[in-house]
């Protein structure tokens, strides 16, 4: 899943793809470099951002999802936690609905149902303004598991389809870096439903390797790298095109790793 932010103030490539024109070239670029799914998203979710109006969000992603739906064959997914967002998207051609806030809101629900449409469930601890200050866990696997799957019964009960469903843990969304770290070295725990991991380019990333935004590909890539070991379905990244190679090769390595029989001789 290739990133287009068309926000103004996103932690990593805020203001270069406000313009839908400008939008449209980095998705015909990502699925160039081999993305499967293009997330477009109108509001930044980094730590501290505030809320934009649904008004202004629509006029910033329903462009460029339309023009991405004319004219490339890949898969739209819409950053957005407000359902008037999302049926827009949805209509303009979008497939799919990836909500930060976790599918609480019953009209996401019921607008994610009405379409057939599949939906990422994400985990966050409080909301972005707020959600890195001091997050505190008992158990931060138990406690996001909890979440996720009570989540998507309350989706299944309100109609949508099981396997419309992905689950992401929220890497960053209200974590420490031991919790991210964590989350990510027991990723397969999270085994009810397919799982997305959008770990690219994180401040966790900056903490552990004192990398600054620019400077985080390899720390991405080694996330990616073991979140393709540990058969993560979705890598929702900035960088695609590393970041398939990554995973072409540990494809093929794990193709090749049953079978082998060394003699003694």
């Amino acid at each position: 899943m290739g990133i287009l932010n068309v926000t103004s103030d996103s932690f990593s490539d805020g203001g270069k793809y406000l313009n839908p024109g400008d939008a449209f070239e980095r998705a015909c670029r990502m699925v160039e470099e081999g993305a499967d799914i293009i997330d477009v998203g109108g509001q930044s979710t980094r730590p501290g951002a505030g809320e934009v109006p649904a008004e202004k969000e629509i006029k910033r992603v329903i462009p460029v999802i339309e023009k991405i739906k004319k004219k490339l064959n890949v898969k739209i997914s819409c950053d957005t936690s407000k359902y008037e967002v999302a049926e827009r998207a949805l209509e303009a051609g979008a497939d799919m609905i990836n909500d930060v806030r976790g599918f609480r809101d019953p009209l996401m629900r019921r607008v994610a149902c009405s379409f057939n449409a599949g939906i990422c469930i994400m985990h966050m601890q409080g909301n972005p303004r707020t959600m890195q200050n001091n997050p505190v866990y008992k158990d931060v696997i138990s406690e996001i598991k909890d979440f996720l799957y009570t989540q998507a019964e309350i989706c299944k009960e309100d109609g949508i389809n099981t396997d419309n469903i992905i689950i992401d843990p929220g890497i960053g969304f209200g974590k420490t870096l031991e919790h991210n770290l964590k989350i990510l070295a027991n990723i397969e725990l999270f085994d009810k439903y397919p799982v997305m991991v959008g770990a690219s380019r994180k401040s966790f990333l900056e903490k552990l390797l004192n990398a600054p935004v620019e400077e985080r590909l390899s720390g991405s890539l080694s996330a990616a790298a073991y979140c393709a070991l540990k058969n993560v379905s979705i890598l929702r990244v900035h960088d695609v095109k590393p970041t398939k190679d990554v995973v072409k090769l540990i494809k093929a390595l794990k193709e090749k790793e049953d079978g082998c029989v060394f003699s003694n001789n």
